[in-house]
């Protein structure tokens, strides 16, 4: 199996692509000014005490505060309020963890109003993003999490991942490790750390321990006035998506964009030496997602309704509490030996794809899937030990049930961030709704309307015109095309590129640098 990641950097997001054998199985989007990611730390202030239910809101500098309940506030609880007491200030030097005083753990039945009380500056790391009309989960058990390792400030126990079986590897690394870290600080050894090497641990122990002491750094010269301060952000968004992503058996990382480029090999060069020549800085001009067909991918398979197998279809709908799926068999023509086979035969095809959608669309939460009804018990039970075993290629956390009497399949899946809804339907761009338009035969003349007041209005002699790929192949068509007439007449620098994430009518102009030149009037009707 060849895997390859493709990363879209825009103005206003970063897209990141996981194809596997060209296929697309995982697609992750941020906006590159979002300041609520799932591993920032944040020096925030209690605002409400709800005793019911034994937690508390917290402001973090969302426009809807923080949830947090007393078992967030973790065992260290007091250790980090004794911590922020002593340096939160800035007016002493910090001493290392390991000399400083031993507080009580907190008491795991106690309660939230004689813990904490409004006001109260508390350290917090966000575990969950603001999702629908919640605000963020967030926990008092801060961690930094690397490639291999996850390093807890004021513990000080070593714990190995269970999906590492080999006890003389376990052992190893365990002996290894508590001798490599500082006084004062807990490790959890993650699975990729599996036959790693003395000096790549050591790497990235030196590396989280240099993040605490920026973390501390920020603690002190915070502002006491403000009621929220990020003191640790999570690395540069590109490199905190790729790091869970990352494998060393990537063929290829693609990159449209020169400092993330750089960001990524420097990273990659750092955790895995060995791969730094699969970062490759992607300069075609075609947009980085037509050029390997993420774009129709997304557009066939992110709707509401997924075809597959021979015709087969299954619907997805979203709603705040659970996602709920239902399996079609379409216009499949039925099976020979009968019924039962067919509705078999479009299950299994069904649980492929399904696993695929939870991982491309990053569904979590309660999944409900409704399958065609199987009479036979072995049928049922091979749909379920596929679905197990589809499963197994997802690293988040889930649980899968049998199917029940109804036909039922419930599933679990760790939620950390929105699911991706990405809407594929295109709004026209041309009628406004109205149902009706200029003649389509006139868009040319607009554009060439348009190009003809960048190159002489404007000045502008370089820029790339992008359209739906069937215009492009209007314009370009003919030895003496009308693209070939724009650049005798406007300029040799005007380029004419496909586009497929524009609608039939849609366009864009781009210049030399990549930004977007508006050119829409107010009230643009084509």
């Amino acid at each position: 199996m060849t895997s390859e990641v493709i990363v879209d950097v825009q103005k206003n997001d970063i897209s990141i692509a996981l194809l596997e054998d060209g296929k697309l199985v995982e697609f992750q989007q941020e906006g590159r000014t979002e300041q609520y990611a799932v591993g920032n730390i944040y020096l925030a202030r209690v605002r409400k005490i709800m005793p019911g239910l034994n937690a508390c809101f917290v402001n973090v500098g969302h426009e809807r505060d923080a949830f947090l309940h007393y078992l967030d506030l973790g065992v260290r609880y007091r250790q980090y309020e004794h911590f922020l007491s002593l340096y939160s200030d800035g007016k002493r030097k910090p001493l290392p963890l390991h000399k400083l005083p031993k507080q009580e753990n907190t008491e795991k039945d106690g309660q939230i109003q004689h813990t904490v009380k409004p006001g109260d500056e508390v350290l917090v790391q966000i575990v969950k993003e603001p999702i629908s009309t919640k605000g963020p989960r967030i926990t008092c058990e801060i961690t930094f999490a690397g490639r291999f390792l996850v390093l807890i400030p004021f513990a000080d126990k070593v714990n190995v991942s269970n999906k590492i079986k080999s006890d003389a590897e376990r052992a190893r690394l365990k002996q290894l490790v508590h001798r490599l870290k500082p006084k004062g600080f807990g490790v959890i050894i993650r699975t990729v750390a599996e036959g790693k090497r003395e000096a790549e641990l050591q790497q990235e122990i030196e590396l989280l321990v240099h993040r605490w002491e920026e973390t501390v750094a920020r603690i002190q010269n915070h502002n006491p006035q403000d009621k929220a301060t990020l003191v640790y952000e999570e690395t540069s968004r590109t490199v905190g998506l790729l790091r869970d992503l990352f494998n060393p058996s990537f063929e290829a990382i693609h990159v449209n964009d020169e400092q993330v480029f750089n960001e990524v090999k420097e990273y990659v060069s750092l955790i895995a030496p060995e791969c730094k020549n699969v970062v490759k800085h992607y300069q075609g001009k075609l947009p980085i997602f037509d050029n390997f067909s993420v774009t129709k991918q997304m557009k066939s398979s992110l709707g509401r309704t997924v075809t597959y197998k021979h015709g087969a279809y299954m619907y997805i709908e979203h709603t705040e509490a659970m996602h709920v799926v239902d399996i079609n068999s379409g216009n499949r023509s039925k099976a020979v030996e009968g019924q039962e086979v067919n509705a078999l035969d479009v299950n299994l095809a069904s649980a492929d794809e399904l696993a695929r959608q939870l991982r491309l669309r990053d569904m979590g939460g309660i999944i409900v899937v409704d399958f065609i009804d199987m009479q036979q018990p072995e049928s049922r039970q091979a749909l379920y030990e596929r679905m197990v075993e589809n499963m197994k290629k997802d690293r988040a956390k889930h649980n899968i049930l049998p199917l029940s009497k109804f036909g039922l399949m419930q599933i679990t899946r760790q939620r950390v961030r929105p699911a991706m809804d990405i809407k594929v339907e295109e709004t026209c761009p041309s009628c406004g709704g109205t149902g009706t338009i200029k003649a389509s035969i006139l868009f040319v003349d607009i554009l060439e309307g348009k190009i003809r007041r960048m190159s002489q209005d404007m000045g502008l002699k370089s820029f790339r015109l992008h359209v739906h790929p069937f215009v492009e192949a209007y314009v370009k068509r003919g030895l003496f095309s009308i693209a070939r007439r724009w650049k005798v007449h406007y300029g040799m620098g005007i380029s004419v590129i496909p586009d497929q994430s524009l609608p039939f009518l849609g366009y864009k102009f781009v210049d030399k640098k990549g930004m977007e030149i508006d050119m829409r009037e107010e009230h643009e009707n084509l």
